[in-house]
């Protein structure tokens, strides 16, 4: 398909704005840069509440946000959820609208994750936190309204990178046991010599030099990338992980190896749902009010979320 009339729409606007890639940016003026992009993400939906708090970590505390849906009350199934930003950027703002959104459609809890950044924290401390997360929901269930035999984790990108490394962990470690998996055009790969890198890693929002960027800030060095907690889809062994949503989007430098990753779910026997949205950006998930895409990937999201749930 051709690229969506809005994703060029958007990427032309940037063009004309003359602003720098992020990757010629330190990571401080990069993270101020991508809090222009809140904005796009539109009107939150009103839900049933918010809640602000910290939870012990492995390096101090971290903040989540956790999101009752609309009409919940009760025990209720919950999406420990990473957001996405190459490990540098991101928070719970940047998150928060398509959040709501998940939480309504799917019916269930969501509890966001505010992990630390590289490079002031590298590879495996932003990991460390989302794993210590899910863990503390697993233990709290009872104080947060979780029903903690429905447990699923996600996230975007980077976020969706730490998802499938902390559903690893979880596995081979006892650690809670998860329902599913939401893992949106996630980085699943120390490599760049996809077909999607190359026809796909310049002039689309997310390019090969900014991934770089990313992971060298990650990354403390080059073959940390082989660590399957860095790079899911190294893992020798798929068999007996939970239930995957994958979804990748056509002009994204990591569509191949996010669709590699639900293949090779697939292989070894994990129930697997993969969908690619045509004509899509990276990126187009965290921005709602500005992408019709991104409601309808929470719509199936949520169908999936459900059914595993179930």
């Amino acid at each position: 398909m051709p690229i969506d009339p809005i994703a060029a729409g958007l990427l032309q606007q940037m063009a004309e704005a003359g602003m720098p890639p992020l990757n010629e940016m330190s990571p401080e003026d990069a993270r101020q840069a991508a809090e222009g992009f809140r904005a796009l993400a539109g009107e939150p939906e009103p839900v049933a509440d918010v809640t602000n708090r910290t939870i012990p970590g492995p390096g101090g505390e971290i903040p989540v946000r956790i999101y009752t849906p609309a009409g919940g009350g009760g025990s209720l199934p919950c999406l420990v959820y990473y957001h996405g930003g190459g490990w540098v950027l991101g928070d719970l703002e940047g998150v928060d609208t398509i959040c709501r959104a998940v939480a309504n459609r799917a019916g269930c809890k969501v509890v966001s994750v505010d992990y630390r950044l590289a490079p002031e924290h590298k590879f495996p401390a932003p990991f460390d936190d989302c794993y210590a997360a899910l863990e503390w929901v697993a233990a709290n269930g009872d104080s947060i309204g979780v029903d903690t035999s429905k447990l699923a984790v996600g996230g975007d990108s980077a976020g969706g990178n730490l998802a499938a490394a902390v559903a690893l962990k979880a596995r081979d470690d006892g650690g809670p046991g998860l329902r599913h998996q939401l893992l949106v055009y996630p980085v699943t790969n120390h490599d760049y010599g996809t077909e999607s890198y190359s026809v796909n890693g310049d002039g689309y929002l997310l390019t090969q030099d900014m991934m770089k960027w990313f992971w060298d800030h990650y990354l403390n060095h080059a073959e940390e990338g082989r660590n399957p907690l860095a790079s899911p889809l190294a893992a020798d062994n798929l068999s007996g992980l939970p239930s995957a949503f994958v979804i990748t989007a056509e002009f994204d430098p990591l569509r191949d190896e996010g669709e590699a990753y639900a293949a090779k779910l697939a292989e070894a026997g994990v129930d697997v749902s993969h969908e690619r949205f045509d004509g899509q950006i990276h990126a187009f998930w965290q921005m709602p009010g500005v992408f019709p895409a991104a409601l309808d990937a929470a719509d199936k999201a949520a169908v999936q979320l459900k059914s595993a749930f179930a």
